[in-house]
């Protein structure tokens, strides 16, 4: 009990040193507007180097992994059905895939697919 107690403050304490080692070096660097602006041969910069970004397709892009997510956790239904057939298996992997289904048709009718508007 002593021995966990122990390693957990040393944790905590060695935790707090890096944190504290780490905000006391970044506090050292200088920053200005040349070290802030992109290189280009050590010419002015014509434009600025960060465009904007579409927030209709990082919508698309969100909404792409949380199903593919949510196709990867089908993957266990998939080898309990091989393994064993049950009914009650056969049933919540139908009710799931009903409840994907209705958040596709849901974002397809919000116009969250359309990202080329």
């Amino acid at each position: 009990m002593l021995s966990t107690l122990l390693s957990a403050v040393f944790a905590i304490i060695l935790s707090a040193v890096i944190m504290l080692a780490g905000w006391v070096l970044s506090k050292r660097a200088i920053s200005d507007r040349e070290k802030n602006s992109p290189f280009e041969c050590g010419f002015d910069p014509i434009k600025s180097a960060r465009l904007p970004f579409s927030l209709r397709f990082f919508l698309l892009a969100i909404i792409f992994l949380i199903f593919d997510v949510e196709i990867v956790l089908l993957f266990p239904v998939l080898v309990s059905m091989a393994n064993s057939f049950s009914l009650s298996t056969l049933v919540g992997a139908f009710i799931f895939l009903i409840i994907l289904i209705i958040g596709l048709f849901h974002e397809w009718n919000e116009g969250s697919l359309d990202w080329a508007q």
